[in-house]
């Protein structure tokens, strides 16, 4: 059985868990090309893209080459999906945790050690999506490949829920992904519940049918973890 604690962040921290963000993110870039693909216009498109070269020229390689192009500027809309948000967060909160997590009133930042070693983080800010202002977000959760299905990203979940009860928020509130497919699963199991979902507008997120679905805790309702 794996063993691991929950502790607040310190600044030694900041290169793992910057590192543990930005490829936990990354990785689901896979899983958003994987689902643009199998969206209805996206095989259309690239099928017609197989066709018109072969009709025209009659060249099976320039039919090929077409396909790839077309599957390329799909992965690369799914690339880009999570590499701007990473590009976004590290400039952004995390570029200073310490200032922007742990020196501000409703904030906090937690990171998960197993044998002396950082694998996983998650933090809560006061929410942005809701008007109400007992509603604590959880954000940035992230746990190492090597160290899923452990029961990390549970417990980081449940620090963030204590914090947000021990400071009488209503609810924990969050915005996840389509593809992140383990992490909205383990939130439904926790008992959050799915509260919206989001399509993008613009070309890059539409090319690839990017979703975000929005999860809220309601604490009053949930008295046990």
């Amino acid at each position: 059985m794996s063993s691991f604690s929950i502790r607040l962040y310190k600044d030694s921290d900041y290169e793992v868990v910057r590192g543990l963000f930005a490829r936990g993110n990354l990785e689901h870039s896979h899983m958003a090309f994987r689902h643009a693909i199998s969206v209805t216009r996206n095989w259309l498109f690239t099928l017609v893209m197989f066709l018109i070269p072969l009709c025209v020229t009659g060249s099976v390689i320039l039919s090929i080459l077409a396909v790839v192009i077309a599957l390329s500027i799909i992965w690369i809309c799914s690339r880009y999906v999570y590499s701007y948000y990473v590009d976004q967060c590290l400039s952004d909160d995390m570029l200073n945790i310490q200032k922007y997590y742990l020196q501000r009133d409703g904030y906090g930042f937690w990171v998960a050690e197993s044998g002396g070693e950082v694998v996983g983080a998650v933090a809560a800010v006061p929410s942005s999506y809701s008007s109400e202002d007992k509603h604590t977000e959880l954000k940035r959760l992230t746990v190492a490949r090597s160290h899923r299905g452990k029961g990390i990203a549970k417990a980081l979940c449940r620090t963030v829920i204590e914090f947000a009860r021990n400071r009488g928020s209503d609810a924990v509130v969050l915005q996840t992904s389509l593809p992140q497919v383990d992490a909205w699963k383990l939130y439904e199991k926790m008992g959050f519940r799915k509260t919206l979902i989001i399509r993008e507008s613009s070309l890059r997120y539409r090319i690839v049918d990017f979703v975000h679905f929005r999860y809220q805790y309601d604490l009053l309702a949930n008295k046990l973890l």
